[in-house]
């Protein structure tokens, strides 16, 4: 993780949605819903919870940009972050974590209406990105439950960091179901 721009940020997130895309695109109903022994989610379960997950970052960052725009300071598109983020997020790349109760699936949802959520969601984080380029931000957090206060910067690569973790756990998912 070296980003210099929010333009790089929003190109890897959107590798890594492609890449999830691709993983999941051709699983039939009974790959979607299998519980492996000893697994707590399955692979729809997974991509519901990226759904939700994305959605409240996208909510999250939509605040935290409207309040570090209201500071009035501008910025130029680089990407800023605290001091030992990157730490942070190389540390949690593959630490166990236990899903909030907010942020867990219901398992109702299937992969297709998991990513049709995901795409509008995306969408409205493409409507930000005019903000999160043009807008001061270093200062303006709020605390993610593992790492601590996140800026909107660091938010946003969390959203990409966050379905990549889940995309390897999906792949794990998928040896031992295939």
């Amino acid at each position: 993780m070296n980003y210099q721009t929010i333009s790089e940020i929003y190109e890897a997130n959107d590798k890594v949605r492609e890449k999830l895309k691709s993983v999941v695109a051709n699983l039939n109903d009974e790959q979607a819903n299998t519980l492996p022994d000893g697994e707590k989610w399955t692979i729809a379960s997974f991509v519901e919870h990226i759904a939700i997950v994305d959605e409240g970052i996208v909510r999250i960052s939509a605040k935290l940009l409207g309040a570090a725009q209201a500071n009035g300071k501008t910025a130029d598109g680089a990407a800023k972050f605290s001091e030992g983020f990157a730490e942070k997020m190389a540390g949690g790349r593959d630490a166990k974590f236990e899903a909030p109760e907010r942020v867990r699936p219901t398992g109702t949802k299937t992969i297709a209406e998991s990513l049709a959520k995901m795409d509008e969601t995306r969408k409205s984080l493409e409507d930000l990105r005019p903000l999160f380029e043009s807008v001061e931000c270093a200062d303006v957090k709020f605390p993610h439950p593992a790492f601590g206060d996140l800026s909107s910067h660091e938010w946003l690569v969390l959203l990409g960091g966050h379905e990549a973790r889940h995309i390897r756990q999906i792949e794990n998912l998928l040896e031992k179901i295939q």
